[in-house]
């Protein structure tokens, strides 16, 4: 059943002035109000508008995508459900939720659990070695979660207790060493802090794979006495160099010298060891013509039968008073014993045959 309403054109009716609002809104109601047909179809489009968004919702409630190295940890009402890995997951809406993860340094209620390498950077920490010298002490923990579920339902904070304990383990261990042995021993307590953190966060679920310190700063006035330490030191390796490069030096030059002693001695005993070979060889050879010279004046002297030796004698008497005459020494003069008896050889003859009036002829008396 439908009702028309149709426009009045005849003349307006007269009505009181109470009723003349009311009269408008009746005469105009076809046109404020829509008509029955769309209305009826209002109340069917928008059913199916909402049962088309619910649909959406629960659509997108019960996909999930997990990206590639994350997972999530699926919950059903309230209670530990399944692990979702990468990739196209389904889920029942209403019944089964990620749970979120409160960790220090993350968004608050992230439900995607990274299962890469990662890295916490810890602020500078006040430290006390053994010798009461307060240091600052930065480092860097290098950790991977291998067990989510451990992750999330053993420990509250996780990166907030890897932080605490990582502070409390670099305390203990560089306690228990000096200033200059925490300096010179990062290694030894890299290993140390790697060792007692993976231990303590194995049941968190957790492998911490690095400890790294990155700076070590001690005081002012503990700086400026290492440096001034340090200077004195290398002054010392210095001048210790410097020595012992003097002592390889002379160790050197006497090992130079010693070898050309040697060679030198050994230059002189092959000169005069051939020097004397040269000598022997020049006497034999002089031996040999000498005994050839006075064989031949053997043979000479009266027809080999005089006597040579004589002959060399006198020759030898002549030739060492040739050399005597040479001598810048005027006032005496060396002369053969057998002069003496030739000169009274002479005298006597002067005697015989001279004459006999005259001074007799003084023999010189020779200088024996």
């Amino acid at each position: 059943m439908s009702v028309e309403l149709r426009e009045w054109r005849g003349p307006s009716p007269k009505f009181p002035s109470k009723c003349k609002t009311q009269c408008f809104l009746f005469a105009n109601s076809h046109q404020i109000f829509p008509r029955t047909e769309e209305i009826m179809d209002l109340f069917f489009i928008f059913p199916l508008l909402i049962i088309a968004m619910i649909v959406l919702y629960i659509t997108a409630k019960a996909i999930r995508i997990v990206p590639q190295a994350t997972v999530l940890i699926i919950e059903r009402l309230g209670k530990f459900d399944r692990l979702a890995s990468s990739g196209l997951n389904l889920i029942t809406p209403f019944l089964d939720r990620p749970r979120g993860v409160y960790w220090s340094g993350l968004r608050a209620g992230t439900i995607q659990i990274d299962l890469r390498e990662q890295f916490t950077d810890l602020a500078p920490q006040p430290v006390i070695t053994r010798d009461n010298v307060t240091i600052l002490v930065d480092s860097i923990i290098y950790w991977q979660v291998t067990d989510p579920v451990k992750a999330v339902y053993e420990v509250n904070d996780l990166v907030g207790g890897i932080i605490q304990l990582t502070i409390t383990a670099m305390r203990n261990v560089i306690g228990e060493l000096d200033l200059d042995h925490a300096l010179t021993s990062r290694d030894t307590i890299n290993s140390r802090l790697r060792g007692t953190l993976d231990e303590a966060t194995h049941k968190w679920g957790v492998k911490v794979t690095r400890v790294e310190l990155k700076n070590i700063n001690p005081p002012e006035d503990v700086r400026i006495t290492m440096e001034k330490q340090m200077t004195a030191e290398r002054n010392r390796r210095a001048m210790v160099l410097q020595a012992e490069g003097e002592k390889q030096a002379a160790i050197a030059r006497a090992e130079g010298e010693k070898q050309s002693a040697i060679t030198r001695a050994e230059g002189d005993k092959q000169a005069s060891i051939l020097q004397a070979e040269g000598q022997a060889q020049a006497r034999l050879t002089a031996a040999a013509a000498e005994a050839e010279s006075i064989r031949r004046i053997a043979e000479g002297i009266t027809g080999g039968q005089g006597n040579p030796a004589q002959y060399l004698i006198m020759m030898k008497y002549i030739d060492s008073l040739r050399e005597m005459s040479r001598s810048n020494n005027s006032k005496v003069v060396f002369m053969p014993v057998e002069t003496s008896s030739v000169l009274s050889s002479i005298g006597a003859f002067k005697e015989v045959f001279g004459d006999n009036s005259a001074e007799p002829v003084p023999v010189p008396r020779l200088r024996q």
